[in-house]
């Protein structure tokens, strides 16, 4: 099969994806919270960012490769966390985790996976990054860092956009709960996608394996709440500095949206800041991260990480021009997996690597490190 004939961008992959995975699935995996305006800024405000072509630049050969917290990566892209991941495609975190050793780039797995770190070891290689809801018990901190680490993930994500459940009100008119119960209007979509049931009947049920080594089994949460709220706190400045402590390897701090924050955290040791709106699942008043990216740059000399919105090589050289180091994708990896299944991440790699090289031509381009002296928004 000729996957770019059949499937020549994400946006066929998406298509593809929402036939083969049952609604209320799609509608936990695509939604955000409240109107959704903040997702559809996410957008608005990577297409308003316009470039001027270079001319008579002669032949040029574009390197996409990078160089990102000491560790050379194909493409300036890694797979972001995704809570849940194996309800979107069973397995997903292994394949995942195979395809980002494939492609040389990293692979963020979530504390809310429906796998565990041991569970992703024989995975991950040296391209494994750990996101960490915080953990209130320093009990369990504890030992879930040295889960993380025996395991082999190199670089710890602490998120710090999410110190509430959000209400993510198309989830909740779909009828999915967490962990998922299948009532009978929820069985009847699953009936409707053979592929997807049939991986999950081989797989099982998901559910949130690291969270139920700690929590058990729990009830009386909301809907878009889950077992991982009873255990996690709302993180402040002195766990950021616990952690830095009781962590040795890299240290990044997700859900960064103000410039003043970043003197301090830099100060702290954090090594890298993810600029991060959560993709609009958490708050629907945020910014765009592309949209606040120059004044954090001009901000702090440490690594920017950007999320949200991103779905094409274009857009990671928007990223690139505006001051981010490296490009993070959650859905679109997902889009490519439900829709093509092991095959489908990478497909969109390649997708990404050409579209990069495309628009690199256009520009003048040979070299990422070249875009941010070399390459100025119009």
């Amino acid at each position: 099969m000729d996957l770019h004939a059949q499937y020549p961008a994400l946006s066929d992959m998406r298509a593809r994806a929402q036939k083969r995975i049952p609604k209320f699935v799609w509608e936990y995996f695509d939604s955000a919270t409240g109107e959704e305006r903040t997702k559809a800024r996410n957008r608005q405000k990577l297409d308003e960012i316009l470039f001027e072509p270079s001319i008579l630049h002669g032949e040029l050969s574009p390197d996409v490769t990078t160089s990102f917290l000491g560790q050379a990566y194909d493409v300036p892209v890694g797979i972001a966390p995704v809570g849940m991941s194996g309800l979107i495609w069973p397995g997903a975190e292994q394949t995942l985790a195979r395809a980002a050793v494939f492609a040389n780039l990293p692979y963020t797995l979530s504390t809310v996976a429906t796998q565990t770190p041991e569970d992703l070891a024989p995975h991950i290689g040296q391209n494994g990054w750990f996101q960490l809801y915080p953990p209130s018990d320093e009990g369990v901190r504890k030992d879930l860092l040295k889960r993380v680490k025996a395991a082999g993930f190199t670089t710890l994500v602490l998120t710090v956009d999410v110190p509430t459940a959000s209400r993510r009100e198309r989830q909740v008119r779909s009828g999915l709960t967490t962990p998922p119960k299948l009532t009978p209007r929820l069985l009847a979509q699953v009936a409707m996608r053979p592929a997807w049931a049939l991986a999950t009947a081989r797989s099982g049920m998901p559910r949130m394996k690291l969270i139920d080594d700690y929590a058990g089994q729990v009830s009386g949460l909301s809907s878009t709440a889950h077992a991982g709220y009873l255990l996690r706190t709302s993180p402040d400045w002195g766990y950021v500095q616990w952690l830095r402590d009781n962590w040795e390897g890299a240290l990044v701090v997700k859900g960064v949206l103000r410039s003043e924050d970043c003197a301090r955290l830099e100060a702290m040791g954090v090594d890298a800041l993810w600029l991060s709106n959560h993709a609009g699942r958490q708050f629907d008043a945020a910014p765009a991260p592309i949209e606040v990216l120059p004044k954090i740059r001009a901000e702090t000399n440490l690594p920017l990480i950007i999320d949200s919105g991103f779905e094409t090589g274009l857009d990671i050289l928007r990223a690139l021009a505006l001051g981010a180091n490296f490009v993070m994708m959650g859905r679109p990896f997902h889009y490519a997996l439900a829709a093509l299944g092991a095959q489908g991440p990478a497909h969109l790699v390649d997708i990404l690597k050409q579209d990069l090289r495309a628009n690199m031509g256009q520009l003048g381009l040979e070299h990422l490190s070249d875009v941010p002296s070399q390459l100025h928004p119009f």
